[in-house]
C-alpha cells in the first residue's frame, strides 16, 4: 500500500494543517466573545435576576465586569447603574399558578398600581432637555416660536370624549416638544375641573360628521377629540404633574402607562380572552 500526498495542504506538524488552526482560533474567540458581551452587559446595569424573587445571579469572575460610569449632560454629574437601587419587586400582583413562567394577575386597580401594560420605568424625576438647556416639553405658550399650523385645527377649546363615549372634559391647553416641534400632550379640563394631561398618540381629533356611538355635536362645533384609552371618568385619577408647566421623565412614564394600561383594563371586557 503506497501512501500519497496532497498537492497544496499546507501541513504545520504531521497532520495539523491550516485549517484545522484557523477553526481552533476562531472556536477561543468565539468562546472568548461570549464571555466578553456577559460581562459588558453587566456593566450596563442588567444583571440576571430570578424571576420569582428578584434575587441577582452571578457574582463570578466570568460574569461580572468593572463598574460603567456615564457622565451626564448639562451638569447633572455621573450615573453609574450597579449604585441605583433596585426596583421595588413587590407589586400588587399574584401569579396565576405555581411556576416560573405563569403570567401575573393583578390584585387590585392594575391602571393605578403599574401592572401589566400599566408598568412604567422610575425614571429619573427631573424634565427631559432640549440640547441648549431648555425644558424640553412645555405648553406651547411657553415654547420658543412654536404655533399649531394655520391648516389645521386648534384643539385647545375641543369637547373630549372617552372610551365610553361620554364627554371627559375640554381641551384647555397644548403641550408641544421644543426638540422635535410636534405636540406631546392635551391638557384636558374634566368636569370636576383638574387639568390632566393626555398623550397626543391616543388622540384622534374627529371631525362634524364623526358620529361613533358619540352625542352628535351641536352646529357650533367642528370637531372633537376622542381618546378611547380610557372611560371619562377615569380622567381624573390620571398621574399629576408636580410643578405646573413641567413634566419630568418619571411624570412622563407614568402618564403614558396609565393611558397604555387602559386599552387592557379600562373596561372588564378588555381583560377577557379574544377567543
Amino acid at each position: 500500500m503506497t501512501a500519497t500526498h496532497l498537492i497544496g495542504t499546507a501541513y504545520i506538524a504531521g497532520t495539523f494543517d491550516v485549517a484545522e488552526l484557523a477553526f481552533i482560533l476562531f472556536f477561543v474567540f468565539f468562546i472568548g466573545l461570549v464571555f466578553y458581551l456577559n460581562r459588558e452587559s453587566r456593566r450596563e446595569g442588567y444583571p440576571l435576576e430570578n424571576e420569582q424573587n428578584g434575587a441577582i445571579l452571578g457574582g463570578t469572575p466570568l460574569s461580572d465586569g468593572a463598574k460603567k460610569t456615564f457622565k451626564l449632560p448639562h451638569g447633572r454629574g455621573t450615573y453609574v447603574p450597579e449604585d441605583v437601587a433596585r426596583d421595588d419587586f413587590n407589586i400588587a400582583a399574584k401569579q396565576s399558578f405555581g411556576a416560573a413562567g405563569a403570567p401575573y394577575v393583578p390584585t387590585g386597580d392594575a391602571m393605578a398600581d403599574g401592572v401589566g401594560p400599566a408598568a412604567y420605568a422610575n425614571r429619573a424625576d427631573y424634565p427631559d432637555l432640549t440640547f441648549d438647556g431648555r425644558p424640553r416639553i412645555v405648553p406651547i405658550g411657553d415654547s420658543h416660536e412654536i404655533e399649531i399650523a394655520p391648516m389645521d385645527d386648534d384643539p385647545v377649546g375641543l369637547p373630549v370624549y372617552g372610551a365610553d363615549k361620554k364627554l371627559a372634559g375640554t381641551v384647555s391647553d397644548v403641550w408641544v416638544d421644543q426638540a422635535e416641534h410636534i405636540i406631546r400632550y392635551l391638557e384636558v379640563t374634566t368636569g370636576s375641573g383638574k387639568k390632566v394631561l393626555a398623550p397626543m398618540g391616543v388622540a384622534a381629533v374627529q371631525g362634524k360628521g364623526f358620529l361613533g356611538g358619540i352625542t352628535p355635536l351641536v352646529d357650533d362645533q367642528t370637531a372633537l377629540i376622542d381618546i378611547d384609552a380610557i372611560r371619562s371618568d377615569q380622567f381624573d385619577a390620571t398621574p399629576a404633574v408636580a410643578t405646573p408647566g413641567q413634566i419630568t421623565r418619571l411624570e412622563e412614564d407614568k402618564i403614558m402607562a396609565y393611558y397604555g394600561g387602559g386599552y387592557m383594563y379600562a373596561t372588564p371586557e378588555r381583560s377577557e380572552p379574544w377567543m
